[in-house]
């Protein structure tokens, strides 16, 4: 692995220039290094970044992709990091002209990186250096402790998935404010909502009623009086407000960092090494969780870019067909199953056609009339705004369930496949299932990433037992997993640990007429001592 030469350093520095002119924003500084297939087999496992954690995991990784290649030898063309300054990768055996091309690619998903919205806890961070230093900490860990370092490792990954992602973004727009609420806020926003759970109505009417008395009275007369009175209606808001007062802090987002703040077993000064690794276990799964979640258009986008940009270069020339079967094999639509950058692309040329002809506005969604729709037009220029927008606030769920619509389907002739056994022939044959919009969307849909909500039951958590609750989505957890994640957990709190969840039960069918049924039930599965038990509730 080595940083390439200057003068392809010039060609994507020339990129750049084109790229900004178009309306991509990206940081000036950029790393390009030069691998080759071997390099790319073994950073794969690491998610690309070379200074990440050592993991026994990684090594099988390397050993599978490594089998993988021999039978199935293929040439990546690049992956790029999100880091401060972005470092990207371009495989030893690309011609100066695909370089060109990928560079605009590249460059794509670096201003995608440094200004979609879900990506904001990772715009002022160096995770390449930070990873460096994680290394090191649990190299150093390792040196004392032994094994006992790749035991916690495993027990934290088992539920990286589920870290507060969401949560974690809310609290940088909406930080934990560390001055106490006055009175009036603790009412307002806490009192009438948490303690008593008024309903919507009086909520309004006091809020009315105290808007009238600052209309009449001033606010400081107003505000005295409004607090007397209610504290004659409710007797007990002093005491709940001054506990409140004495109880409130920042609240966890996640399982990992409530078995982190919280455990017994870790708070002995013997295990306080163990949170650095939950630490950094957690916040690596968070600077990824955002790939996961916009797949789709980051690629879509970095297709559209380097498309759109490398068409109108003028060093296309003479590679116009090589250029046209490359570009071809990344973004043609699969039949069968997903190719994320087909997807992604289209959806983004659909939403600017969309805003160019004027169909994202109000007056278009009032038209009932189906030919008035077709030649509905207005030429309004806003296509490049639109998908500008696309690229800063939305994720692959945020595109694909508001623009999979009916004419998008139609339009690329889209179908959901279903599959039958040919038992003449002894194979299986696929036929067009549906071409209905909301069936191709549910597929899609059905296919992202969505880890399981989990939550500490607080009220039955204690020194003893940590109660977990996963809420029902419609999707039951793998089974299978249960077992060894709960004797993970169980470990970093110490005690017991019960996890309240739900299965599906199906009843198979006695008959091919009769049709398979489908029923919820409740259980707790329990893990005490290493051993794991089940039973419905």
């Amino acid at each position: 692995m080595e940083l390439i030469d200057q003068r392809t350093k010039k060609i994507m520095e020339e990129c750049k220039e084109r790229a900004r002119s178009a309306g991509l924003q990206f940081e000036n500084e950029t790393l390009e290094y030069i691998v080759s297939n071997r390099d790319l087999l073994e950073l794969s496992p690491k998610m690309m970044i070379p200074t990440l954690y050592d993991y026994w995991v990684h090594d099988v990784e390397v050993l599978k992709e490594y089998g993988k290649y021999k039978l199935y030898p293929t040439n990546p063309y690049e992956t790029v990091i999100n880091s401060r300054p972005a470092i990207s990768f371009y495989n030893s055996d690309n011609p100066d002209w695909l370089n060109i091309m990928i560079f605009y690619h590249v460059l794509a998903h670096i201003d995608f990186f440094q200004n979609n919205v879900h990506f904001k806890h990772t715009w002022d961070e160096d995770f390449v250096g930070l990873a460096l230093a994680d290394k090191r900490l649990i190299e150093s860990l390792r040196s004392q402790y032994g094994r006992w370092v790749d035991y916690v490792i495993e027990f934290a990954r088992s539920l990286d998935n589920i870290v507060g992602f969401y949560d974690t973004l809310y609290h940088l727009d909406y930080p934990f404010d560390k001055e106490a609420p006055t009175p009036l806020e603790y009412y307002f926003n806490i009192f009438l909502q948490e303690e008593i759970q008024a309903p919507t109505h009086q909520i309004f009417a006091e809020i009315g009623k105290f808007n009238e008395m600052l209309e009449t009275q001033g606010e400081e007369i107003a505000t005295n009086s409004f607090i007397s009175e209610l504290t004659t209606r409710y007797p007990e808001f002093d005491s709940k407000y001054k506990k409140y007062l004495s109880t409130r802090k920042q609240p966890t987002v996640d399982l990992l960092e409530f078995i982190r703040d919280n455990s017994p077993f870790l708070k002995q000064e013997k295990n306080e090494w163990m949170k650095t690794i939950l630490t950094i276990i957690r916040n690596t799964s968070l600077y990824f969780a955002p790939q996961v979640r916009t797949k789709i258009i980051n690629e879509g986008w970095a297709s559209y870019w380097h498309d759109e940009l490398f068409r109108s270069d003028p060093r296309i020339k003479g590679h116009e067909v090589e250029y046209a079967r490359v570009n071809a094999n990344v973004t043609s639509i699969a039949r069968l199953g997903l190719n994320p950058y087909a997807i992604g692309l289209r959806l983004i040329q659909y939403v600017e056609d969309l805003a160019e002809r004027g169909k994202l506005n109000y007056e278009f969604q009032k038209i009932e009339d189906i030919e008035t729709r077709e030649n509905f037009n207005r030429h309004t220029g806003e296509g490049k705004k639109a998908i500008f927008n696309l690229r800063k606030y939305f994720s692959d769920f945020s595109l694909l369930n508001i623009f999979i619509t009916q004419e998008f389907v139609d339009m690329h002739d889209l179908f959901v496949a279903g599959i039958k056994p040919d038992f003449e022939r002894q194979t299986i044959q696929y036929y067009v299932k549906s071409r209905k919009a909301e069936d191709y969307k549910k597929m899609i849909l059905d296919v992202l990433y969505h880890p399981p909500y989990i939550t500490v039951d607080l009220e039955n958590t204690n020194e003893k037992l940590l109660r977990l609750i996963h809420h029902f989505e419609g999707k039951q957890l793998i089974k299978e997993f249960i077992p060894d994640v709960l004797i993970g957990i169980e470990f970093l709190w110490g005690g017991e640990v019960q996890l309240e969840t739900t299965e599906i039960i199906v009843s198979r069918p006695q008959s091919p007429e009769e049709k398979p049924t489908y029923r919820y039930q409740k259980v707790l599965w329990s893990c005490k001592d290493r051993k794991v038990t089940k039973k419905n509730i």
